[in-house]
């Protein structure tokens, strides 16, 4: 079982509060990705739950049982970091089955699970080799071997894609979910990435700040963001977020036509995320726009307009698009796509 609740989970260093009052419920079996930027908790909140960083007020329940005041060594966790900490003068073998041996574990058992681990992990063919002889995605799934050798409750990964390039960081994505399906095992993934969120989580919990901005799976983020934080974190490239006023059942844009409105409460801010708008002919749609920056991808083009007032705005169109910067277009947003937002940020859902 690997089950995890956090109660009101507080962190303080000294008068500075990093992590306020996180509930949270993981459940067996689960792989959850913490995601948010740089300083919003979320490796301190996972260092938490792994016993390395004492949590100041609240719990930390592993199977209903409560390890709050207790050590790494008795959580039953594994953690993997992005730095890879193998022993260079080891082999893959023994590096793999070094907790197990200062364990006291019997040979027989180290080498079963050692050679059932590099099974999984496709390292068959390394286990007599050293650290410096393999590519850096081969290390990171030695360190990660270590941590299935010890048979955890949970797996607790730190970035550990971070110092791959991005060759490797797609071919690790893939492996770390398919082991995630071969294993069956609750994981708790930490990320700065939201592509790596998106493509891997069964459930993401989005941080902002030291607390939770909303908990989902990748779907109900990316279509039902609950404000206007998560809809811009989540989605690459970012949801368009523009001023708007509403009066009635109309919502309407400086310089701009705006369109149907049936939200009834006053929203302050529009969104509409990339794919979702279409490209007319000028004084079509919404609003009307100057193709700034036409970016080709291939399959896809990104096309950034200047909407005046409004600021920025990107299209996601495709490839085989013939705009061209300078090109004056309309911009129609599709009723059933757009997102709005009141005066603090939270998502206006219905009337």
């Amino acid at each position: 079982m690997g089950a995890i609740k956090l109660e009101a989970v507080e962190k303080w260093y000294g008068e500075v509060q990093v992590i306020k009052g996180v509930d949270l419920e993981i459940n067996d079996g689960e792989f959850v990705i913490f995601v948010g930027p740089s300083g919003c908790g979320k490796s301190t909140l996972l260092r938490m739950i792994g016993g390395l960083e004492e949590t100041s007020r609240g719990a930390i329940k592993i199977d209903d049982r409560d390890v709050t005041p207790e050590p790494p060594a008795k959580r039953g966790l594994t953690m993997v970091f992005q730095s890879y900490a193998l022993y260079p003068h080891m082999s893959v073998r023994d590096n793999m089955g070094f907790s197990l041996k200062t364990a006291g574990a019997p040979k027989s058992e180290i080498a079963e699970k050692v050679n059932k681990a590099a099974e999984v992990l496709k390292l068959d063919a390394y286990l007599d080799r050293r650290p410096k002889d393999l590519s850096g995605g081969q290390r990171q799934r030695v360190a990660i071997g270590r941590s299935i050798v010890r048979d955890p409750t949970a797996f607790l990964f730190d970035e550990p894609l971070s110092n791959l390039d991005a060759a490797l960081r797609v071919e690790m994505r893939y492996e770390i979910a398919k082991l995630h399906q071969s294993l069956g095992a609750t994981m708790i993934y930490v990320t700065h990435d939201q592509v790596e969120a998106m493509t891997l989580a069964d459930k993401i919990v989005v941080l902002e700040f030291g607390k939770i901005a909303q908990v989902g799976s990748p779907r109900e983020l990316y279509e039902r963001p609950a404000n206007r934080f998560v809809a811009q974190f989540i989605g690459s490239p970012k949801m368009n977020v523009i001023p708007t006023k509403t009066d009635g059942d109309r919502y309407m844009l400086d310089g701009g036509r705006g369109g149907a409105y049936s939200r009834g409460a006053a929203a302050v801010d529009l969104g509409i995320r990339p794919e979702h708008i279409e490209i007319g002919a000028a004084g079509e749609g919404a609003i009307d726009a100057t193709i700034d920056v036409v970016e080709y991808l291939g399959a896809d083009c990104f096309i950034i307009l200047d909407v005046g007032s409004q600021g920025q705005m990107t299209v996601r169109a495709s490839g085989e698009t013939e705009l061209k910067p300078g090109e004056k277009v309309g911009l129609i947003f599709p009723e059933e796509r757009l997102h709005f937002f009141d005066k603090d940020g939270l998502a206006v859902t219905g009337a």
